[in-house]
């Protein structure tokens, strides 16, 4: 099938998570990816009233799953104990050392139903929605290239470099390169921009420029950064005197970068399985990587690879190997 020239999601229901891309004019613009790891934003189930905070709204429930929620905008005779229809608005985002439980609020008039898959989050844009098996059109448009970036939070661009760091409070995205700090401040705006979007980027988002001394230059870097956001929502500060500019858009789910950057060995073991999947060579499919990488691997998903391959699966563990270094190969029987 011959690429579209307009913007197409495409869809892959890969082991252990399910990704997509949205390519246009055979670039990716846009990525998201899905991991089966607790609630997502709208999912509409019946819940148990936790806990309530005396003199406010807010609260915990438990979800149908076992897995509690905070919850606000609670009706006011609402008491402890009591049985409510909610709907998650955000899914669970690990962070360092812990985790921020997902959010939810109440939905009396829907009906439960459960979280949309991501095909149909994605045809709920308006775009033409692809489904792909093990073909190449990913690694064609530059997968393994974004999953790079992601996992080492890093982006290059003429001139300098980005450097992407989730926070507990915010994204954090720092601008290296050599003067002047003004040319260098212009060139990195197109790279934050589509970085945005190309690693799923929401919530509060700290951009750290150098700092501009001419307030006509701060002015120009505020206007570039207007125009290359585009139809972005959310809102967006101006540059200060020390060179940040924060902007806040809504967070339903981690980034890519704040979710490999938590569970890296998880987000290698996910990549490792994509590329054994494609091994086109006969023979025993033959999978190196460190031992934490094996570890990540449920059982389930190695019974699934070998499903979907027809081949049997081996192991070879090497320490000397990154993470992200982990690979498969066909090996005689």
């Amino acid at each position: 099938m011959p690429d579209r020239v307009g913007p197409e999601w495409r869809v892959e229901a890969g082991i252990g998570e399910t990704r997509a891309i949205l390519v246009e004019q055979r670039e990716i613009v846009a990525a998201r990816v899905m991991w089966d790891d607790g609630p997502r934003a709208g999912w509409v189930a019946e819940a148990r009233l936790l806990t309530r905070v005396a003199g406010t709204r807010r609260g915990s429930v438990r979800l149908p799953d076992g897995s509690i929620a905070l919850i606000d905008a609670l009706p006011p005779a609402l008491t402890e104990g009591a049985m409510l229809t909610v709907r998650v608005t955000r899914s669970a985002i690990a962070e360092r050392g812990r985790t921020k439980l997902p959010l939810a609020q109440p939905a009396p008039k829907e009906t439960p139903r459960p979280a949309p898959s991501l095909a149909e989050e994605l045809r709920a844009t308006g775009l033409p929605v692809r489904l792909l098996t093990t073909d190449r059109a990913f690694d064609a448009a530059g997968w393994p290239d974004l999953v790079d970036e992601a996992m080492a939070g890093e982006v290059a661009f003429p001139g300098g470099a980005l450097t992407i760091s989730p926070t507990p409070a915010m994204t954090l995205i720092d601008i290296d390169g050599p003067p002047p700090l003004p040319a260098l401040s212009l060139a990195a705006v197109p790279a934050i921009a589509a970085a945005l979007t190309r690693f799923d980027i929401g919530g509060s988002v700290g951009i750290d420029f150098p700092s501009l001394a001419e307030k006509k230059d701060r002015q120009a870097v505020d206007a570039a950064l207007a125009a290359a956001l585009g139809d972005w929502r959310g809102e967006r500060t101006a540059m200060n005197g020390f060179g940040f500019v924060q902007l806040v858009s809504r967070l339903e789910r981690p980034s890519l970068i704040a979710r490999f950057a938590r569970h890296p060995a998880a987000a290698a073991a996910r990549q490792l399985l994509r590329r054994a999947e494609r091994v086109a060579e006969p023979g025993v499919l033959l999978l190196t990587a460190r031992a934490e990488v094996r570890r990540a691997v449920l059982p389930e998903w190695e019974a699934e690879l070998a499903r979907r391959t027809g081949r049997t699966v081996r192991w070879h563990e090497d320490a000397t190997l990154a993470l992200t270094a982990a690979f498969a190969q066909a090996v005689s029987a």
